[in-house]
């Protein structure tokens, strides 16, 4: 016990002191992670950040990016500025240098493992649309009957307004009491119409038609509207041989001659009014039928008056307010039908009322298995019976004035 107080009595030894540890003067490191390096070698984030920045031209992070390659916007590397894999086909080249440096499997080569990547594949067939059937709901249609194969039609022979020859001859006149009546007789014509068959025949296999289920809908859908093309463009340009009689073979066709001096592959405004005033009054319902390529000719369609001009071709939209352009007030289709620009045909100005169509109850469609059945073919057939022609067999003099009128009216060639 007396040891143990002793060794408690015993005075604590003090502990050596601690030198200050001089002070340090080296820089601070600081380690940049994954998401630092990223930023630091594409400084931008998207495309429209770096193109704010070059129109600005105060951005540092565009001292780096200095480039005189030609492939680069404005001198700067569009690559480095937001990740070649952003910029698109202009560096598939540098992509392509890149994927040299892939030391195993990639989808960059096909044989490394590339062919194996799968694409989403759509089985709806893609196609343009077009403005196919614009006329035939314009021109006069009659169905014919079932047990019929055409169909006449009586017109009264009127060529000439003159005093008795209006309506095909008959006539009234003044006369004094007690005068001896004179008596007239009208004159009358047949139109006769048959049924012309319009065909389109498809085969497909019974293998493709299971394994693309969107082949036999697409030739349902399409093998038709290639009839009413083929129908439509008779409208404009039928023989009347086997097919409808269209307006530029018509004998009630009436021509424009083009302007003394009239610069080829041109229309000028003197054309369009020189074709209004050729049309038949009577009607309420024309339209101009124009090729495409007429159209940049109608945008420079003026008239000088004074110093200035008068518009004449009012373009859709805009000031008219209307999905179509307008002439005379009448409105200027365009369709593939017409002749190209400079040629008879390019522009037409019609009454589509005037054209008489029949049909046999439209388009008729049929698909058999047994006409390739050792094949193993389906057949699609379908098939269109119509006939059209012009009210009109010829043009039409008037009471007073010399030049003939019609409701079909064409501009002669400008060659």
């Amino acid at each position: 016990m007396e040891e143990a107080h002793t060794l408690a009595q015993e005075p604590k030894q003090p502990e050596p002191e601690q030198k200050a540890e001089p002070a340090r003067n080296d820089p601070i490191v600081i380690t940049e992670d994954e998401a630092d390096k990223e930023l630091k070698a594409k400084p931008f984030k998207g495309l429209g950040e770096f193109l704010l920045a070059v129109v600005d031209g105060n951005d540092k992070r565009l001292r780096p990016l200095q480039s005189t390659d030609p492939l680069d916007e404005r001198g700067y590397n569009i690559g480095k500025a937001i990740g070649f894999e952003k910029v698109g086909s202009l560096y598939d080249a540098r992509l392509a240098h890149q994927a040299k440096a892939i030391s195993g499997m990639s989808e960059t080569v096909p044989a490394d493992g590339g062919i194996l990547v799968q694409t989403d594949i759509r089985t709806n067939i893609i196609q343009r649309m077009y403005n196919v059937g614009s006329l035939l709901q314009r021109v006069a249609m009659i169905p014919v009957s079932a047990n019929s194969n055409g169909i006449t039609l009586y017109g009264v022979d009127e060529t000439s307004r003159a005093t008795g020859s209006r309506r095909g001859g008959i006539r009234a006149y003044w006369a004094a009491e007690g005068d001896e009546k004179t008596s007239s007789k009208p004159k009358f014509r047949e139109i006769n119409l048959k049924l012309n068959k319009l065909i389109g025949l498809v085969y497909a296999t019974d293998e493709l038609l299971a394994d693309a289920s969107a082949l036999g809908a697409w030739v349902q859908q399409n093998l038709p509207e290639e009839l009413r093309f083929v129908a439509e463009d008779s409208i404009i340009r039928g023989t009347g041989a086997g097919q409808p009689l269209g307006i530029l073979n018509a004998p009630a066709t009436v021509s424009v001659t083009k302007e003394s001096g009239q610069a080829a592959d041109t229309v000028v405004a003197e054309n369009i009014i020189k074709m209004w005033a050729r049309r038949w009054v009577s009607a309420n319902d024309y339209v101009w039928l124009v090729n495409q390529d007429v159209g940049p000719q109608l945008h420079q369609l003026n008239l000088p008056v004074g110093t200035g001009g008068a518009l004449v071709y009012m373009p859709a939209g805009g000031l008219s307010q209307s999905p179509y352009g307008t002439l005379y007030n009448r409105p200027v289709l365009e369709v593939e039908y017409c002749s190209t620009v400079g040629s008879q045909g390019d522009i037409i100005l019609a009454s589509l009322s005037q054209m008489q169509f029949i049909d046999k109850g439209g388009i008729q469609s049929a698909v058999s298995m047994h006409v390739r059945f050792i094949y193993d073919e389906q057949t699609f057939r379908f098939v269109y019976r119509v006939d059209g022609t012009p009210l009109w067999h010829q043009p039409l003099t008037p009471y007073q004035g010399t030049d003939t009128v019609s409701p079909f009216v064409v501009l002669d060639d400008r060659d």
